[in-house]
């Protein structure tokens, strides 16, 4: 190993930015995560400044451009838009872990070794919360999303939520880097890192029994609608598809389940001032008294301005419909962050006449019987902040829709789905997900798959959820974890800057 430590700072830091790149899925290579950052932790604790803002930049290009290269895979717009989408998000999340080595190269060399070995596992998930605020926040990113196999070492995010994961990994790379530099990895690092694995996986592995023990309250049968859908052709032949989405909900509601769900702008109409699609479906609603929320794009116009939401709609038998308008808008997908100075919107080839989309407000909660859920839409799923929030307000079951068909076969519906794992643990909550083209599934509130249904099928399929009591330790407390990591990475990092000014 101390040849490969003694390769270049920068080839070191592209083989780490590779290797955890490809710890995210669609590969089941989550354990490279466990050494994947240990060349990059090398470079910065042997590094100056200058050398670690460069080489944490480099390790960020590649990372990112490996694992989330699916940012520029939609479908539905021009190469050079997707590709200006992708290098513009590669080259600002690149940022963060420049920022990391900054941190690192104020640790005074006399002290480098130990205190950064103890910064290390604080620093990455206060980057990783940092990163997640505000409108070009990204929390898919996070290093969680690589373990989201590993069921019984994920059961601790009812407590952590998904900082306490990356904590885990970030921890285990500290470990069996100070093995390898002293030579002991056999009798030292390998020891350590399989005693705290064991640990942690008899914990979740208790913890997954006993919610599967737990009273089950109340269950809801559940039609799920896949209809596979092309993205770029829906707005084309409207006619065609409502009637061929007319028809699968008629098969749908045959199957006499409780509620059907749509998936994300199921239909290319507008269905608040369609009222001949709408009508259409409110009968066949009314017709088996079985409820419908499927997606729509709602539009309201004031002073002769057109005001457009990504919405999900809820028709219920007899009733008027209800409406959840997405609150966590994609920049520059769904809205223009600097419209007066880049307005790539206009670019897009994405067959809906419309501008900009407007953020929703309410944290809406439908009721159908004695069932109280909620519906995230698409990107919000990977927002744990979002999806708290409705559980908090009494969700017993998250919907969520989603239309990944503009991002074809790439990484990115995989990661997609894996993310609503991450989410059911969190909130110890049942999720269901309706994915026009994939993928579509239930996951159980300790993580564990019920159904799903691979990419570009077409399918329509039934499952009994049960409701056991939603909620946990995070959706009351929240990112009280990486909180508490900011405030010791501060502290670490004010003690450093006062040893190096001392020294």
């Amino acid at each position: 190993m101390k040849k490969f430590f003694n390769l270049k700072p920068w080839v070191q830091a592209i083989i780490s930015g590779f290797v955890i790149g490809i710890a995210y899925h669609p590969f089941n290579l989550g354990f490279l995560a466990w050494v994947g950052f240990i060349p990059l932790f090398n470079v910065f604790i042997n590094g100056d400044l200058k050398k670690n803002i460069i080489n944490g930049y480099i390790f960020g290009l590649i990372y990112n451009l490996t694992a989330f290269y699916w940012i520029g895979s939609n479908s539905g717009a021009d190469f050079i838009t997707v590709f200006g989408s992708l290098i513009a998000a590669v080259l600002y999340l690149s940022i963060y872990w420049s920022i990391a080595g900054i941190i690192v190269s104020i640790i005074p060399s006399q002290q480098k070794q130990i205190l950064s070995n103890l910064l290390f596992p604080f620093l990455i998930v206060t980057i990783e919360w940092i990163r997640s605020f505000g409108a070009l926040g990204f929390p898919w990113a996070n290093i969680a999303l690589t373990q989201s196999k590993y069921i019984y070492l994920l059961q601790m995010l009812e407590i952590t939520g998904t900082y306490g994961i990356s904590f885990i990994v970030i921890s285990i790379n500290v470990i069996i880097y100070n093995s390898l530099k002293n030579d002991a990895f056999i009798k030292d690092g390998l020891l350590k890192v399989m005693i705290l694995l064991i640990g942690i996986s008899l914990a979740g592995w208790a913890r997954v029994k006993s919610i599967n023990k737990q009273q089950k309250n109340k269950n809801i049968d559940v039609v799920i609608v896949q209809p596979n859908i092309d993205p770029n052709i829906k707005w084309h032949e409207k006619k065609r598809i409502i009637s061929y989405m007319d028809s699968l909900h008629h098969e749908a509601a045959k199957l006499n389940p409780d509620i059907i769900v749509f998936p994300e702008t199921a239909l290319p109409s507008y269905l608040t001032k369609d009222h001949k699609t709408r009508n259409m479906l409110q009968t066949t609603v009314d017709k088996y008294n079985i409820p419908l929320l499927t997606g729509t794009i709602n539009i309201k116009i004031n002073d002769r301005v057109k005001n457009y939401y990504n919405s999900a709609m809820l028709l219920k038998p007899k009733s008027d419909y209800m409406l959840y308008s997405k609150i966590h808008l994609v920049p520059f997908a769904e809205y223009d962050l600097f419209p007066k100075i880049f307005h790539p919107l206009t670019w897009l080839n994405i067959n809906i006449d419309r501008g900009s989309f407007k953020s929703g407000e309410d944290y809406k909660i439908f009721k159908w019987k004695n069932i109280f859920f909620s519906n995230v839409i698409c990107y919000e799923s990977s927002i744990p902040r979002v999806v708290r929030e409705f559980i908090s307000r009494g969700s017993e079951l998250l919907i969520i829709q989603a239309n990944d068909g503009w991002l074809g076969n790439s990484y990115g519906p995989y990661q997609h789905f894996e993310l609503a794992r991450l989410r059911a643990i969190e909130n110890r909550i049942p999720v269901l997900r309706s994915a026009n083209t994939g993928i579509s599934g239930v996951i159980r509130p300790d993580g564990t798959i019920q159904k799903k249904v691979g990419l570009n099928n077409q399918l329509i399929f039934q499952e009994q959820i049960n409701i056991i009591n939603s909620g946990s330790i995070y959706t009351k407390y929240g990112d009280i974890f990486a909180i508490a990591c900011f405030i010791i990475s501060l502290i670490i990092s004010v003690i450093s800057c006062k040893k190096r000014f001392t020294y």
